[in-house]
């Protein structure tokens, strides 16, 4: 397993936000956390990126995720997309970019890689001149995504990225993930929208009040009567095929970019 999470245990203060969980995530899958509002989700991958402390074990391609560190997490091939996107409304698009590559050495690449992500999401090229902040909602997203992918990282770890857009460009963003995923990055990703996160991962945990309740293949969860009346409205997806690709503002993802 690329990422091996035991006996993970997470307080803020007194209160005790996760309970002892267990995951697993492959190289090359796409791995869901879902689970309603307070349920531990977005806590556990602030853990494992390493911005809060945590008792148990984190371990990274068998080496430990160490709490508290979150640069050198980064280094070591963790790159966290945070809930609400983290953007920096007062930089520019240019700048937000460049900031996915501070941890870099390799500059000439790093550079490449830079002008590759304006490929990859041509409506950031038209705006890499203006500041981050009048960027719509989903231009943001792109933005964050695509600082993070910038890192080179081997696991990326995305928090609610679908939370806020519209359907077509939330659309859009599931379609990004599943493009990564083709290029061989490793997903976990953190999700309200569980009908179309079931649609898209191999496995899923789901998580209710700090714990791990069940887990699986993803299809085998999306047609489990209780998870389905609980969190899919009572339907089951058997049958039902990912939503339509966006084209919001024309910007597209290049299938064939060699960048992750």
């Amino acid at each position: 397993m690329m990422l091996q999470v035991r006996d993970m245990h997470v307080r803020y203060g007194p209160i005790h936000a996760v309970h002892g969980i267990d995951l697993d995530v492959a190289a090359g899958e796409i791995v869901a956390l879902i689970g309603a509002n307070g349920a531990g989700k977005t806590t556990t991958v602030k853990a494992i990126a390493g911005l809060l402390p945590f008792s148990g074990s984190v371990m990274l391609d068998g080496r430990p995720v160490k709490p508290g560190a979150a640069e050198r997490n980064l280094r070591a091939g963790i790159s966290l997309v945070p809930e609400g996107r983290g953007i920096l409304g007062r930089m520019t698009v240019q700048e937000n970019l460049q900031m996915g590559i501070y941890c870099r050495n390799d500059k000439r690449e790093a550079a490449a890689d830079l002008e590759g992500m304006y490929q990859r999401f041509p409506i950031l090229a038209e705006r890499r001149s203006g500041l981050a902040s009048l960027l719509s909602g989903g231009e943001q997203q792109m933005l964050a995504i695509a600082r993070a992918l910038l890192s080179r990282p081997r696991l990326l770890l995305l928090d609610e990225p679908s939370l806020g857009l519209a359907p077509k460009m939330a659309s859009f963003v599931f379609d990004l993930i599943l493009s990564l995923r083709e290029t061989g990055l490793t997903v976990l990703l953190v999700e309200q929208k569980a009908r179309h996160t079931l649609k898209i991962a191999d496995r899923a945990y789901l998580l209710e009040l700090g714990r791990v309740v069940t887990s699986g293949r993803a299809k085998d969860l999306a047609n489990d009567p209780v998870i389905s009346q609980t969190f899919l409205g009572g339907r089951p997806l058997a049958g039902e095929e990912v939503g339509a690709r966006a084209d919001d503002q024309g910007v597209g993802v290049s299938a064939g970019s060699s960048l992750r």
